[in-house]
């Protein structure tokens, strides 16, 4: 498999616990204007002083979550990408989303889930890297699910070699100099079990991109920012398949969790 290395500083103390969650029914969010949202896929986040940037928006019930990577609370080295073995903060919490007035929580990371259910699948373990934080209900009024520069998503979806790919990476790193935020790429590989591609775009990740969105070439939603390789193909994104990290959300506590779609069209251009 290479050698791979998170795109988040972890820091913290380890502890591992979980909370559940109340699914309650609700009308559907009104969103934000595109232009005037606040929080949107694509904003940093801070989970104790780790940064990471933002996915999508998620729904469940009357709740409204961001997305960012499960090890963006890790509290390994920066080479611990085991999901099932690898430390992190628990659920609960506090995030501090760029944009909403409150700090959202983190209630439910893929990683923690997995290590309570012993997973032992191998590529499960190892690209299985959501997290979820749930925003102030104060804070949704300020949200919308569209992705900077290029729109959508619009559903979920795949993408076989070579096809084309867009992302929208935020790391503090570019002092706030977004010209290289959106980025557009291209699938080289997926791993057998399909949960993750390697993705090479134009600059690779870097530190704080870690958790960003990727869109395949329909606009679909494909995947998270999860890592990037050192080795065998160096300077490559590893991006887990956001399909099957739904699905697996879906089967560990959160039935009712869909992808929100953006309500801008999906428009590839830098």
């Amino acid at each position: 498999m290479g050698t791979r290395w998170r795109l988040a500083v972890a820091v913290g103390a380890a502890a591992v616990a979980l909370i559940g969650l109340t699914e309650s029914a609700g009308a559907a969010p009104t969103w934000a204007p595109a232009a005037s949202a606040a929080v949107h896929p694509g904003v940093q986040t801070f989970t104790n002083g780790a940064q990471c940037t933002a996915n999508f928006v998620f729904v469940a019930g009357a709740d409204v979550f961001i997305g960012q990577a499960a090890h963006c609370s890790g509290t390994g080295a920066a080479t611990s990408t085991n999901g099932c073995t690898s430390g992190s903060l628990p659920e609960g919490t506090a995030v501090t989303v760029t944009g909403a007035g409150r700090p959202g929580t983190m209630v439910y990371n893929s990683w923690l889930r997995m290590q309570a259910v012993h997973e032992t699948d191998a590529e499960t373990c190892a690209y299985n890297d959501l997290a979820l934080i749930r925003l102030d209900p104060a804070d949704v009024a300020k949200v919308n699910p569209s992705i900077p520069s290029f729109g959508g998503p619009r559903g979920v979806g795949t993408a076989a070699a070579t096809q084309k790919t867009y992302s929208y990476g935020n790391s503090e790193l570019r002092g706030g100099v977004t010209v290289l935020s959106p980025k557009t790429g291209a699938v080289v590989e997926r791993t057998p079990g399909g949960w993750s591609y390697t993705v090479y775009t134009v600059t690779p990740g870097i530190p704080g991109d870690s958790g960003s969105a990727f869109l395949n070439a329909n606009g679909q939603a494909l995947g998270v920012l999860s890592t990037v390789a050192i080795a065998p193909l160096a300077g490559s994104n590893g991006v887990g398949d956001i399909g099957k990290e739904i699905a697996y959300a879906q089967a560990h506590g959160f039935a009712g969790l869909q992808l929100a779609d953006g309500t801008e069209a999906f428009h590839p251009t830098v």
